[in-house]
């Protein structure tokens, strides 16, 4: 649904969201969003919050080991998905 609206921007270069639009992306005091510029134009978005992801990676920690430990476990992880990701393309 495409929705457009005429806002002000403050001295400060704040706007405000019409309630209309917050509602239909349910947006609340609590939301952030991410501005970007592209192509002449203000893009925002939505972004959902970061402690709404508390512990939605736990069954992918690694326990028992150290930061050092779990750098070298990613390093070679990533070295075989770019082996892997080459023998594929020479295919």
């Amino acid at each position: 649904m495409r929705m457009t609206q005429i806002v002000s921007i403050t001295s400060q270069g704040q706007i405000s969201i019409p309630a209309n639009i917050r509602r239909n992306l349910k947006l609340n005091l609590y939301n952030k969003a991410s501005i970007r510029q592209e192509k002449g134009r203000l893009i925002i978005e939505p972004v959902e919050d970061i402690l709404l992801l508390a512990g939605s990676l736990k069954g992918y920690a690694l326990k028992g080991k150290n930061p050092d430990e779990i750098s070298r476990l990613e390093k070679k992880a990533w070295e075989k998905a770019a082996v892997s990701r080459y023998k594929k393309s020479i295919k």
